[in-house]
């Protein structure tokens, strides 16, 4: 494989009630898109009729690859939560991972799959970047959103704030650590990381909590040791406005909603969710199925776009950096 050898990408169309198929098409109608890759569309001919009809778009129309999953036997109806559908879709993520795990395409796109319908089907799922995790056998995966203003990167995710708040230095650092190398892909040479504290304040020196001095610090002086550019803690409730304005390239989130909530606010349709610690480069839409306005032919392909940009990007620059001349 050659660096200038096209790109090949895997797409995941999603739960085939939900918006998926329809924003994937047409992000592949832009052809400023569909040059970026071949792509090869992962997912069922029923939820690709549907799309075809609410669009007007017609995958034979478009220069891509279509893998019949052959999950689903049914018509498919829009907006319906269904353990079948919640099935496919994860058998859509299988076997687009046992792709790239094959390296048959050097990176894969999700579209939006409902976590409901997946957990009715019998499997257990707690989201994309668990369960593409465990089908890796990694067990390090980390949560990255990323817009052209700003990245945020997480301690943790999908689990109760409660839980999130019992830190631990060493999954603090190596969070650090992911992000950090997952910012060179992106395109920076020497990223500019700042660390949320936990607390309000950052603990204001122990009298809101002494988490942040007790557990991030000592992180960030390990990553420092590193040679990484890296700040904190520093207080969240101003740390994103600063970040927005350019001071740093990188925030670390301590949990979910303290790194989702401003990211959404600062750009919801441009950003993007990529899933760190695994082998395989995956990026995905940041938003749901949203199953209310499926087969209206009224959800935006901004966000599949931009996960389809950033996903050939990263592939890209993973091939530069293993192919140095």
């Amino acid at each position: 494989m050659q660096i200038g050898d096209p790109l090949t990408i895997a797409v995941t169309l999603g739960d085939p009630a939900g918006i998926g198929c329809e924003v994937t098409l047409k992000a592949l109608a832009d052809p400023a898109i569909a040059s970026l890759a071949n792509w090869i569309l992962i997912g069922d001919k029923a939820a690709v009729a549907v799309a075809e009809a609410s669009t007007g778009i017609l995958l034979n129309t478009l220069p891509v690859t279509f893998h019949d999953a052959g999950l689903l036997c049914e018509e498919v109806k829009t907006g319906q939560l269904c353990a079948n559908y919640g099935k496919a879709a994860a058998g859509y993520v299988r076997i687009a991972t046992e792709m790239c795990l094959r390296k048959e395409v050097d990176a894969l796109v999700t579209a939006p799959l409902n976590k409901e319908a997946v957990m009715l089907s019998g499997i257990p799922f707690s989201g994309h970047t668990e369960y593409i995790a465990a089908l890796c056998g990694a067990n390090e995966s980390r949560m990255l959103l990323a817009s052209e203003r700003l990245c945020v990167v997480h301690v943790s995710t999908h689990i109760s704030l409660r839980n999130a708040c019992n830190l631990n230095t060493e999954t603090i650092a190596r969070t650090i650590e992911l992000g950090h190398k997952a910012m060179l892909l992106l395109g920076h040479t020497k990223p500019r990381i700042a660390v949320c504290g936990l607390n309000p304040h950052a603990g204001e020196h122990g009298m809101f909590g002494t988490e942040d001095a007790e557990f991030i610090t000592p992180a960030i002086d390990s990553c420092r040791a590193q040679g990484m550019d890296v700040e904190g803690p520093l207080a969240p409730d101003t740390i994103f406005l600063r970040a927005s304005r350019g001071s740093h390239d990188l925030v670390v989130a301590m949990y979910h909603d303290q790194g989702h909530i401003p990211m959404k606010i600062l750009d919801f349709d441009n950003t993007v969710n990529i899933s760190l610690g695994i082998p395989i480069i995956r990026t995905s839409v940041d938003h749901g199925t949203a199953f209310d306005i499926a087969g209206t032919n009224q959800a935006s392909p901004a966000n599949m776009k931009a996960a389809m940009r950033m996903a050939s990007t990263m592939a890209l620059n993973r091939r530069i950096a293993c192919h140095p001349e």
